[in-house]
């Protein structure tokens, strides 16, 4: 005859395989849109688009300036995921859920719109996403329950093949949990027809209790651990954010507007900001750079019609006093940056550092602009050498070496070049 400790055992396993049971459910969401083909010449396509395009905002399988993109075609379909990289502003206004609360969740900045990319490109791009530079299942699996969203799709099993595997085990669960209640059934009708003592009868006879479980030491340990452990996530990201300001985006005392001015009428970054090609600071246009455009651009009516926002300009002029702009990007005095060395001679754009700067209405920080930001970017960027005299005996040196020149490689790691 079966004892309670050994009952009490095949309930517990019956419990266990129910949490498992429902846990690959839940882990059965996790399947690539079958469109996105797994093959290597896909691959090495989109990895050239990806290296080209999106490199800069994103990472594979962490959050970068953007989220990350392994597991894309997971929480959308392949096609829709097309929509969003040729327009994401289009998607937005549509009013798609998902991609409203992506905009939102990433301080309202709007991806650049990459129309230009083929379909063969898009479909690359997704495969590259996916199944491109493959990481360790087990870490995979962490990502896909990250607190990003992201998912580990690129454990190496093709999504059909992962979709079947799981259906089998889902379908193996369900006839155990089947075979496991009958078996229990079946032996607690037996048991309580045995002379057992009332207390074992009435052990027999009770019911599960979902009560019991939340208040059993076990659930109360597993619990805590849960509240320990978010605790200590949460002190931690704090602290790694103490000084990044990314996003930061001021009201400034007068509402410039990037958009209309760099975006709209397309005037050029260096026209306002004279220092940028000469010096370390791209510096702070005064009023009287305003007044070149401003003094013949006016509304009907001469300097009376004007609006609120450029009378300001008029005013700081008669007044002979700057305008206070609020500084928006500030790096530690510990840090030096040279804006002469990265855009006129390293012929860096404005947008890799500022972001879509000429789709801002209010600029805010884009991207963290923390050292390891600084330094990824310095092992990752080409030193743009065709036709630049000023690296051509760097160029000769390096003549020997097959790898394409990069920053690091001309002295972008040392520290004296940033701490001086």
């Amino acid at each position: 005859m079966l004892s309670k400790r050994s009952l009490v055992g095949i309930r517990l396993s019956f419990q266990t395989l129910a949490v498992l049971f429902f846990m690959l459910i839940g882990a059965s969401a996790y399947a690539v849109d079958p469109a996105v083909i797994d093959s290597d010449e896909a691959i090495a396509v989109g990895k050239t688009v990806f290296n080209a395009n999106c490199k800069t905002c994103h990472k594979l399988d962490q959050k970068y300036i953007g989220p990350a993109l392994r597991g894309s075609t997971v929480r959308n379909s392949a096609e829709w995921v097309k929509r969003w990289i040729k327009n994401s502003g289009e998607v937005i206004a549509s009013g798609d859920s998902y991609a409203v609360a992506l905009f939102k969740e990433y301080n309202n900045s709007i991806m650049p719109a990459y129309t230009f990319l083929s379909d063969a490109e898009l479909d690359g791009l997704l495969s590259y996403i996916e199944y491109g530079d493959k990481v360790d299942p087990a870490a995979a699996a962490a990502v896909a329950g990250g607190a990003d969203g992201s998912t580990g799709a690129g454990g190496g099993i093709p999504s059909e093949y992962l979709t079947v595997i799981l259906g089998v085990l889902v379908l193996v669960l369900i006839l155990i949990l089947v075979v496991l209640g009958l078996i229990i059934s079946v032996l607690t009708k037996y048991i309580n027809k045995q002379d057992l003592p009332e207390d074992e009868k009435e052990f027999v006879s009770q019911k599960f209790e979902f009560a019991k479980v939340f208040k059993s030491d076990g659930f109360i340990i597993v619990v805590t651990a849960l509240v320990i452990a978010l605790v200590a996530k949460t002190a931690i990201d704090g602290l790694y954010s103490v000084g990044v300001q990314q996003g930061y985006a001021p009201a400034q005392p007068i509402a410039f507007s990037h958009a209309l001015h760099a975006g709209q009428y397309e005037v050029a970054c260096q026209y306002c900001h004279t220092g940028v090609e000469i010096g370390k600071s791209a510096n702070i246009p005064s009023a009287n750079i305003c007044m070149n455009c401003h003094t013949h651009i006016q509304n009907v009516g001469g300097k009376e019609g004007i609006s609120p926002e450029i009378a300001k300009i008029y005013a700081a002029v008669d007044n002979n006093q700057p305008i206070e702009w609020v500084r928006v990007h500030n790096l530690p005095d510990l840090a030096y940056f040279n804006h002469a060395q990265h855009v006129a001679v390293g012929g860096i754009e404005c947008q890799t550092c500022h972001g879509p700067i000429q789709e801002m209405e209010v600029v805010g920080q884009h991207t963290s602009l923390t050292m390891g930001w600084c330094i990824d970017c310095h092992r990752q960027t080409e030193v743009a050498t065709q036709g630049n005299a000023y690296y051509d005996k760097l160029v000769q040196l390096h003549s020997d070496s097959k790898d394409a020149l990069k920053v690091k490689d001309i002295g972008g790691l040392e520290c004296a070049k940033c701490h001086y």
